[in-house]
């Protein structure tokens, strides 16, 4: 992602043993920047559930409406992405800014691909950024010099957690005590958007969820967390939702009406976008 050029070290190695949560979003996503042990997770998550790619494909549709909601109807202009992934069509800045040109967005990512991507975009664009830290330790992220020097916290911003949380493997803190830090951090106005995978919790589509998630935690991927509602709700406490709530992100303002029946896995990922008070 774009920064300036002392935004971020990059490291020069890339390990192309082990797969990537980056490069398996990339490739679910049929893009270039991949290797064949991430096709290889691709494919085991294929075997137990052919629309699989649906699932990146609808988050990355939530965050466009997201980014969208936010630049154009809530004042903001302050984006904090957590967990940027690899450069697709529309990413945050590019939604942000043709709505609001001088909305200022920081990517963090401590992926030594997308760090390398971003070294490629440093110049793209002076209003965007890049910082390699761990988007699970929320001080180290909310001390980071870059995050501070481009993030006003005086000033309402969009703390962003799309797709990524399912990806933690740690038992403490959990995810809902990590997001509590970073929605502390928050000034009031601030707003907040999580997607993550979901067990529905019902006859038609748990065991889908719950055959995906297994398929993930032993893949060379190694992550990939199902969560109940219950539990993507306990993230956003001490937040008001925007309506419609905690919903399956195809469902959260889609951009017309629905013509098409969703694939099952559609059902196995939400998404909710709440504002600090």
């Amino acid at each position: 992602m774009p920064g300036t050029s002392s935004d971020t070290a990059i490291p020069t190695y890339i390990d192309t043993s082990k797969a990537s949560i980056a490069r398996v979003y990339d490739a679910f996503l049929d893009g270039k920047d991949n290797y064949e042990i991430d096709r290889e997770v691709l494919r085991r998550v294929e075997r137990v559930a052919p629309e699989a790619k649906t699932l990146a494909v609808d988050n990355r549709a939530f965050l466009i409406r997201v980014t969208r909601f936010i630049a154009s109807q809530t004042g903001v202009t302050q984006f904090l992405d957590c967990g940027s992934g690899l450069p697709t069509a529309e990413n945050t800045h590019q939604v942000a800014q043709r709505i609001q040109p001088d909305a200022r967005v920081v990517y963090v990512d401590n992926d030594p691909v997308v760090l390398a991507h971003g070294r490629a975009l440093l110049e793209e664009n002076d209003q965007t950024h890049f910082s390699a830290a761990d988007i699970f330790t929320p001080q180290e992220i909310l001390n980071d010099e870059v995050v501070r020097r481009h993030i006003d916290f005086d000033e309402p911003l969009a703390l962003f957690q799309l797709g990524t949380l399912h990806h933690y493997n740690g038992e403490s803190p959990t995810p809902a005590e990590i997001m509590a830090e970073y929605i502390e951090a928050l000034p009031t106005g601030s707003y907040v958007a999580i997607s993550h995978f979901l067990d529905p919790q019902t006859e038609e589509h748990s065991a889908i969820a719950r055959r995906m998630e297994e398929t993930f935690l032993h893949s060379p991927m190694g992550s990939g967390k199902f969560a109940t509602h219950d539990e993507l709700l306990a993230m956003f406490n001490g937040l008001e939702l925007v309506d419609p709530g905690l919903v399956i992100c195809a469902d959260w303002w889609p951009d017309g009406p629905r013509l098409k029946e969703l694939d099952a896995v559609s059902y196995c990922i939400a998404g909710a976008v709440a504002r600090k008070s």
